[in-house]
């Protein structure tokens, strides 16, 4: 099972490849030896992307690059192993500034840990152009590495739960700035005002891969200016604005939330190729059952529709709807409105629709969603589909970046657009769901990183039944069992991940990720549930079991791939 290595001689030109691993059925980690190697291949695959290619990850010395089916995937391995890796990258830079007010609260301990002191650190921080390498761990959060290694410092043994926005910090070799509040281990030496994260900007991002940057000491109000790099004139980037309304397309109110259940969200099918900004693709979990209410409804399966988890939810419709509610099995019970003049004189009995087949709400109506019998999320499909404001091309949620609409509360109006001329509703059709009564079986690809674990742990993590905890989300699955055990010490460089990696942290109880999952992480994966499965996970309550499988069929590992999975 150990992956496939490229051996390169001294008379390959392309010697900067070293190797290739599979990342699931539909993805692949490039091995590179430097990091300039890695920009190389980024800048590549980004100024000339390939068939089906959907996301390019870099990190220090690897590349995630997925695409929408094994057979794109096959082919962007091909393409990968022709080119030539020792080019250098050729991307457009800007020059950022960023004004700092150097009092942060680790600022002491950077300068016992470097021997420097205070002064001589925010001198060594200020005196050096930092490079941005790549993105990762949140929307907005640079990888910078800089000329010299006289500010290298270990990440603090206890992480914060919660590291202000604006904390510009230090980990390892690198310096980034944090662009929103969020958990973080690294060494914090000071604070900064500037916009790191900025829907209402044409680029999002203050600082992207390839971007140079200059930190500036200022006593306060620290602020951000940006100018192009002399040696690229033509490349420009837009400075902190005023945030503008998001693209909305035309909808009316169409239903009122009067009880927003345990999580309700607004999904679609996500927003895939924003991963070298540190956005994950979000999304519905359960693809395939918000296809089908959308399906019902007679919407293009990527429409936005509702999301909900354990039940709970009631709606009002405030004008005449057509839903379609699937996933979880559910009880549902339509009622006239309590305080709706028109609906009881439309109607006066109370209704069970079915589930997998669409039914009316009419303008009063009231939709309660009762407790799941079997799975745990429900879709809810609108005839037109949810509007409102769309983010990177998506109106999902994602819960973990911010990015997208507020979880729905008691209060929260719906807009719905207009059902598209010719559109039907579909016929009833079956949601499939995981046996509760068994271990549910998800088929996986081992690796990329299955080489920091033994043989025999290989075979016990397939072996095992392991079964979900409470604590589990839109984020990952984590999961309970006799834990795992590492061969190899240390800890890995963050490289990117993708949505159904199973990541084994030190404790040693698997973590398998779903739609909201960080971008990148620093925990070794030990296998890739196939696409084809990741419905069933996103199905799975508490207290549910799981039992993982080696897939075995061409279908589910790209054929130029194998020989990694032997």
């Amino acid at each position: 099972m150990a992956a496939m290595q490229l051996q390169r001689t001294g008379t390959d030109p392309h010697a900067e490849l070293t190797g290739i691993r599979p990342a699931g059925d539909r993805a692949i980690l490039v091995e590179l030896p430097s990091l300039e190697a890695v920009l190389s291949l980024q800048a590549q695959l980004t100024a000339h992307p390939q068939p089906g290619q959907i996301d390019v990850i870099a990190a220090a010395t690897t590349v995630l690059i997925t695409a929408d089916s094994p057979e794109a995937v096959q082919a962007v391995a091909a393409h990968v192993r022709s080119l030539d890796l020792e080019a250098p990258a050729d991307t457009e830079s800007a020059l950022v500034t960023i004004d700092v007010v150097y009092d942060g609260e680790d600022l002491d301990e950077v300068a016992s840990l470097t021997g420097l002191g205070r002064e001589a650190v925010v001198a060594a921080h200020t005196g050096q152009l930092w490079t941005a390498a790549f993105a990762g761990f949140a929307p907005g959060f640079a990888y910078l590495t800089g000329e010299n290694a006289s500010l290298e410092v270990p990440r603090r043994r206890s992480p914060r739960t919660a590291v202000p926005a604006g904390a510009v910090a230090l980990g390892g070799a690198y310096s980034a700035v944090y662009p929103r509040q969020s958990p973080g281990g690294w060494q914090l030496i000071g604070r900064t005002e500037a916009a790191m994260w900025d829907l209402g900007r044409d680029n999002p991002a203050l600082v992207r891969p390839g971007d140079t940057v200059r930190f500036q000491a200022v006593r306060a109000h620290a602020v951000v200016t940006e100018q192009c790099v002399p040696e690229q004139p033509g490349a420009e980037k837009s400075g902190p604005v005023a945030s503008e309304p998001a693209v909305t397309d035309r909808a009316t109110p169409g239903l009122a939330v009067r009880k927003p259940g345990l999580q309700a969200t607004v999904q679609d099918l996500g927003r895939p190729g924003f991963a070298s900004l540190g956005v994950s693709s979000a999304g519905a979990m359960d693809r395939g059952a918000l296809r089908r209410a959308n399906r019902l409804v007679g919407n293009a399966e990527g429409a936005a529709g509702i999301e909900l988890l354990f039940g709970g939810l009631e709606l009002e419709a405030l004008t005449d709807q057509v839903l379609a509610v699937t996933g979880a099995a559910v009880p549902l019970e339509v009622t006239p409105g309590s305080d709706s003049r028109e609906a009881s004189q439309r109607t006066t009995t109370v209704r069970h629709p079915a589930c997998d087949a669409p039914f009316a709400l009419l303008a009063g109506e009231r939709l309660t969603v009762g407790n799941p019998s079997a799975g745990l999320r429900s879709y809810i499909g609108i005839r037109g589909g949810i509007g409102g404001p769309v983010a990177l091309g998506s109106r999902s949620t994602d819960t973990m970046s911010g990015i997208g609409p507020k979880p729905l509360e008691a209060g929260t109006i719906l807009s719905v657009q207009a059902a598209k001329p010719g559109s039907i509703v579909g016929h009833p059709e079956i949601s499939p769901l995981p046996d509760q009564g068994a271990a549910t079986v998800l088929r996986v690809v081992p690796g990329p990183r299955q080489d920091w674990f033994s043989a025999e742990t290989l075979q016990d993590f397939l072996a095992r039944e392991w079964t979900v905890t409470p604590q589990s989300n839109r984020i990952g699955l984590r999961l309970n069992g006799q834990p795992l055990t590492r061969s190899r010490d240390g800890e890995l460089a963050s490289e990117g991940t993708v949505r159904g990696a199973v990541q084994v942290p030190p404790e040693g109880q698997p973590v398998l990720f779903l739609s909201d999952h960080p971008v990148t992480g620093g925990y070794p994966v030990i296998a890739v549930v196939v696409h084809a499965d990741l419905d069933k996970a996103a199905q799975l309550p508490p207290g549910s079991t799981v039992r993982f499988a080696a897939a075995a069929s061409s279908a589910e590992l790209p054929e130029t791939l194998k020989e990694s999975h032997a």
